[in-house]
């Protein structure tokens, strides 16, 4: 006896398939009845949009110009010291190399000779470029990237005095100290790649 043929067998699904119309005209939407409510908020992000809002913030380009000043001796060089804002005792200073921004119309260079004056009091003639560093940070939730030229100075006069409201001090340490007392690895870096200029 043969069993009958199952609704559901192989060749029963295959007429089924030849049966469908090759192609369904789309169905148009019934505006008699409101749509039906979505658990998903109507104005939803993209994905551009959440990642743009999250993840990033406004970078900002900046350049400044400074460097090492070498006194009339030729054996100390010229720090200026800030107060670490992270030391609760606020004793502790961090050591960098005296430098600012370049303004409008300025050349590295000039821009290096003024900061150096005005943060230190010190004048200066420029002997050689040191190099140029750039590093990020965020200040006041801005993405900053700061870039910064670096020369070696010779100091022609002026009188030692720290900037009001820019440095709380300044000094000049011997030059085989600088690079351990720089508080910032570029820094560090940079000085000790060129300490055949001046050691």
């Amino acid at each position: 006896m043969i069993p009958a043929q199952s609704a559901g067998s192989e060749s029963t699904k295959k007429k089924r398939r030849r049966k469908r119309p090759a192609y369904r005209a789309p169905q148009t939407q019934d505006f008699s009845t409101p749509p039906q409510a979505s658990s998903e908020p109507a104005n939803k992000p993209t994905r551009k949009n959440e990642r743009g809002a999250t993840h990033y913030t406004k970078r900002v380009d900046e350049i400044s110009a400074g460097g090492l000043v070498i006194n009339f001796s030729g054996n100390s060089g010229l720090l200026i010291g800030r107060v670490d804002l992270k030391d609760a005792s606020r004793e502790k200073l961090l050591w960098s190399l005296p430098k600012g921004h370049i303004e409008s119309g300025e050349s590295p260079e000039e821009a290096a000779l003024r900061e150096v004056m005005e943060e230190t009091g010190i004048q200066s003639r420029i002997a050689h470029s040191l190099g140029v560093i750039d590093f990020w940070f965020m200040a006041g939730g801005k993405r900053i990237h700061k870039t910064v030229h670096h020369y070696l100075f010779h100091e022609v006069g002026g009188t030692l005095a720290p900037q009001v409201t820019e440095v709380d001090e300044v000094g000049w340490f011997p030059l085989h100290e600088i690079v351990e007392r720089l508080a910032y690895p570029d820094e560090k870096k940079l000085i000790a790649r060129n300490g055949n200029l001046f050691l």
